[in-house]
């Protein structure tokens, strides 16, 4: 019988910090209203100084293996979705992997940006499909305030900080992940990108957008794959309880619910709190809202991302 991989355990993890718009207004000229009426943001949690993206992660898996009846020595192959890896190398992957004191498994990091984490699913699912993995952590962990350019106040409203976790274990039942799709075009490479690299000009960079064309390109693109993903998986979007989008924008994400056909009252937000947390936001969401009650088991969530690239996709997935 072919193999599913379920969700066996969950974790979040967000920075003490919290900015309010109304502490952007002190840094750039901006309002909490302008904020507020144009991404449904109206907070973010931003990392210290000496706090890494690993640190993160490692905190979301601790929640995860304390959700879960496993330990860190049952688990075969560590990925992590980020766009701020704490350094260019090694893999932020392997530093939770050593932290947690996992020895001799795979351990890397996947670079899709804001998709990073349905990229990092797929893999993970393939993985215990075909019987080379038995347990997977999948994490998405972000310190985007590191690469934001505060002095721009088109972008730096928009980002904050944290972790999302997931353990993901094999099923013979219809459950788990039920379908992904996955895609890129570096054409729209201009819209969002970082303007630094290792090979570029050896530095980190700062975050650079065209928020119009990553509004229209989004709201297309995320309704297309959602509804392909259902269409793989022989579902439509009424047997879905919970749309769980990219958190990058409370526009974006009403936009996309309403193209879709699904209400607002089964569409998942947490932007309002988290603002766009990348890689992380999904996971975030996920966690958060099965931690809360929202979400339970058996009903069905259907995953969409979409980031700089362009990448994006979408995942099924039965509680």
């Amino acid at each position: 019988m072919l193999l599913n991989s379920e969700i066996i355990g969950h974790g979040h993890y967000l920075p003490t910090k919290i900015l309010k718009n109304s502490d952007l207004a002190d840094i750039v000229d901006t309002s909490d209203e302008w904020i507020f009426s144009r991404t449904g943001i109206k907070q973010r949690h931003i990392v210290e100084n000496n706090e890494m993206t690993s640190d993160l992660a490692i905190k979301a898996s601790m929640m995860a293996f304390d959700s879960s009846d496993l330990r860190s020595k049952d688990i075969d192959c560590v990925i992590v979705a980020t766009t701020t890896p704490d350094e260019t190398f090694p893999s932020t992957a392997s530093k939770v992997q050593n932290f947690l004191k996992m020895e001799n498994i795979p351990a890397f990091d996947i670079q899709a940006v804001c998709s990073g984490f349905i990229y990092s699913l797929q893999v993970a699912d393939s993985l215990i499909k075909c019987k080379k993995a038995k347990k997977v952590l999948v994490i998405g962990a972000e310190t985007l305030s590191k690469i934001v350019d505060w002095k721009d106040r088109r972008t730096c409203v928009l980002f904050g900080d944290g972790a999302g976790a997931l353990i993901l274990g094999p099923t013979e039942k219809r459950k788990g992940v039920l379908s992904t799709k996955l895609y890129s075009d570096g054409s729209w490479h201009d819209s969002l990108f970082s303007d630094g690299g290792p090979s570029k000009n050896q530095q980190v960079g700062k975050i650079r957008m065209n928020g119009k064309d990553i509004f229209k390109q989004a709201v297309n693109k995320l309704s297309e794959s959602t509804l392909a993903a259902l269409d793989e998986c022989n579902l439509n979007i009424n047997d879905v309880n919970w749309f769980i989008p990219h958190q990058a924008n409370q526009r974006i994400i009403s936009s996309t619910a309403k193209k879709i056909g699904i209400s607002e009252d089964k569409t998942i937000s947490t932007v309002k709190k988290h603002a766009n947390t990348s890689a992380a936001s999904i996971p975030l969401a996920l966690s958060c809202s099965i931690e809360s009650g929202i979400i339970k088991k058996n009903e069905i969530l259907a995953l969409c991302a979409i980031g700089g690239g362009l990448t994006w996709g979408s995942c099924i997935l039965k509680l």
